[in-house]
């Protein structure tokens, strides 16, 4: 059962708080009060990229979307803005705990000051943040992930695949959390074919500078990786990462997705028969996860962390070509139980 406190808190929130929230970035979605009497639920605020960036943040909108149908309460999701602080952050995280939602999540590492500068103002709230595990607060749950796992079954893809015996991985930003990334893929691919090259750049060093939001600069690395004959192109790179999936569709060769199954994702529908698979991590589940356990009373907090062993992250089978590939799918089936058994130890830096 949901708490009283926050019905209360819920029907307490003003025009005038409503205004604050849309000086912080803008609500795109918000439901009506409904018959919980304005009961409000999960709100999300997204990082750079925002909602549409086919990849991260629209995982986390699928969560909140299951959430929102499933509880059937009011939700919020607010975008960012550009050059904005830390401050302006959890200004955001702070309007949308006054409004009454609960719980209320960060998506992304650049949260993490902003969570626990609003955790401490609202310790009656639930808040989370994906992709950060250094918050350490009674009413914080840190969802992360073993990305390097499903990067490690991306290398065994990349590795057998590649006939040219050069393969590619498009890091956003020079960060920690993409390093993880590229230290499974490279350590599946050698594991899988020492013989095989991996081209690796990032392509900038802050998100500031548009790492995870410029599909321009992902198309300009994964064209120059295809130069020097990479035919197997990975990138963990959100919305920048679209451009490496249209240079892969333009140059005939594979891209491979990352976060969510970017197979299926509509506005990459025309480059899908070049994606041969995704390296996924479950932040809708992490997410909806969360909000069910604040619904049950019994909200998440410290680190809850998704990897092969609990299924949320995983390899795509969406395309056909990769799903009827016999040799792959065994190569990668032996992979993952060695992973989960503990054979295999994989590398996250």
């Amino acid at each position: 059962m949901r708490r009283i406190s926050r019905i209360t808190v819920a029907g307490a929130a003003t025009a005038s708080l409503a205004l604050a929230l849309s000086a912080c970035g803008g609500t795109s979605t918000e439901a009506s009060s409904d018959s919980k009497g304005g009961d409000k639920g999960l709100a999300i605020a997204y990082d750079v990229g925002g909602k549409g960036d086919q990849s991260f943040n629209d995982a986390a909108y699928a969560g909140l979307e299951q959430a929102k149908k499933e509880f059937g309460y009011s939700t919020a999701d607010v975008e960012p803005t550009e050059g904005e602080t830390d401050a302006d952050k959890e200004q955001r995280l702070v309007s949308l705990a006054k409004q009454g939602y609960n719980p209320v999540v960060g998506v992304g590492y650049a949260y993490a000051a902003a969570v626990k500068g609003a955790a401490e103002k609202f310790p009656d709230t639930t808040f989370g943040i994906v992709d950060d595990s250094t918050v350490e607060s009674k009413n914080v749950a840190d969802l992360v992930f073993s990305e390097e796992e499903a990067s490690y079954l991306a290398g065994v893809a990349a590795a057998k695949s590649t006939k040219t015996d050069t393969v590619g991985f498009v890091g956003g930003v020079d960060i920690p959390l993409i390093h993880k990334f590229q230290a499974g893929f490279e350590q599946g691919v050698k594991d899988t074919d020492p013989k095989v090259k991996v081209l690796s750049q990032y392509l900038t060093q802050t998100a500031e500078e548009g790492g995870f939001s410029s599909p321009d600069k992902g198309k300009s690395a994964a064209e120059g990786q295809i130069e020097k004959k990479a035919d197997v192109v990975y990138a963990a790179a959100g919305l920048s990462g679209q451009g490496v999936i249209e240079a892969a569709a333009a140059n005939k060769v594979w891209a491979i997705g990352v976060d969510s199954d970017q197979y299926k994702q509509e506005a990459l529908a025309k480059y899908k028969d070049s994606i041969l698979t995704s390296a996924m991590k479950d932040v809708a589940k992490a997410v909806y996860n969360l909000a069910k356990s604040v619904e049950d009373g019994k909200p998440e907090t410290g680190i809850v962390r998704g990897d092969l062993k609990t299924g949320e992250v995983s390899l795509s089978n969406s395309n056909p070509k990769f799903a009827d590939d016999t040799e792959l799918q065994d190569a990668i089936k032996t992979a993952k139980e060695k992973i989960i058994s503990g054979e295999i130890k994989v590398k996250s830096s």
